[in-house]
């Protein structure tokens, strides 16, 4: 099964075919640049009547375009009926918050029990395709252990005004984290961590590179030459313990690496609670949390960090939109205890 969208180049095209087929291509299409590219190739493409597969081909204003495009096949992922937290849903997107030990996207260590294959089965027929396949479009991702949090494209356009708004940095990202310590603008041994700096308001800021371990392909590096930019911000909410010993974070992405705030916080000395990848095991000062608090925090068992703010533009509507998930059980308990600290 197909359809055909058929239009004509508009006054003064770029002089590219793809470039022009971006433009000009009716929004009711939904067909992204990806999208474009890949029909391109495929000779699905016909200007003036003529089949064109190079996407530097020139074209004119006038000529009529003539796209074939299938209809989204079914995609090879199953489709689990695993329970959902969906914050918010429409014919183009969903947003869940996503429980810690869920891995986002199958891969070969964990082919099922996925959000994407929960997806599959929570929206069935109402995926219009994304990159010519009924699947989720996944333009973000959180850590397996990492709880909050995500938008999914249900269609090609969505796919497209999400992932270009995540390219850009406009979308807004806000987590919650426990870490070890509370930063702070005069702790002299912050001033000495490169990359480290403070703001107005005593607001942290890392600005470092980032790139997958030399020797550990599970872990992220810090690096000052090479890799990828990686900014993070994080300001302190509460601190417990006498003296204090921890700090809530609140923690915002200008860049989003993978394992970023785990990395910078841990570069920072700041560590996070239960983190078992950057040392989120520490031995607290005996007198400085209730018992009951530092059993809770010796005792939690993955990295204290949950995705509680996503605010972006609405890729279809251009609604601007904001959502906010509260702290999971396990999160909030452990911070009822080691308020008991003060």
């Amino acid at each position: 099964m197909h359809r055909t969208v058929t239009f004509v180049f508009g006054e003064a095209p770029p002089p590219r075919l793809d470039k022009a087929l971006a433009r000009d291509v009716p929004e009711e299409a939904n067909l992204s640049r990806t999208r474009l590219a890949k029909l391109i190739e495929r000779g699905a493409v016909m200007v003036s009547g003529q089949v064109v597969r190079d996407p530097r081909s020139k074209v004119a204003e006038g000529q009529v375009v003539e796209i074939g495009v299938e209809e989204a096949e079914e995609s090879h992922i199953q489709a689990e009926a695993v329970a959902l937290d969906i914050v918010f849903e429409d014919d183009d997107l969903v947003v869940v918050n996503k429980p810690s030990g869920m891995v986002v996207h199958p891969a070969p260590g964990t082919p099922s029990g996925t959000l994407v294959n929960a997806l599959m089965a929570h929206c069935g027929d109402n995926l219009s395709g994304v990159g010519g396949m009924k699947r989720p479009g996944i333009v973000h991702r959180i850590d397996k252990e990492t709880s909050g949090l995500l938008v999914v494209a249900k269609s090609d356009a969505a796919h497209h005004g999400l992932a270009k708004q995540f390219e850009k940095h406009t979308v807004e990202r806000y987590y919650k984290a426990l870490v070890y310590g509370v930063p702070d603008a005069n702790d002299p041994r912050l001033r000495g961590v490169k990359g480290a700096s403070f703001e107005a308001g005593n607001i942290l800021k890392l600005t470092t590179q980032l790139a997958r371990h030399k020797t550990d392909r599970q872990r992220q590096a810090v690096l000052f030459a090479g890799g990828r930019h990686a900014v993070t911000r994080a300001r302190t909410v509460e601190r417990f313990g006498t003296p204090p010993v921890l700090a809530l974070m609140e923690c915002w992405l200008e860049t989003g690496r993978t394992h970023q705030i785990r990395v910078h916080m841990a570069h920072a000395g700041h560590g996070l609670v239960g983190d078992p990848t950057y040392g989120g095991r520490r031995k607290l000062p005996k007198a400085a949390l209730p018992e009951i608090a530092a059993e809770a925090v010796k005792a939690f068992d993955r990295q204290a960090l949950h995705a509680a703010v996503l605010g972006f533009d609405h890729p279809v509507t251009g609604e601007v939109v904001r959502f906010e998930a509260p702290l999971p059980q396990d999160m909030a308990d452990l911070l009822d205890k080691v308020r008991l600290a003060g």
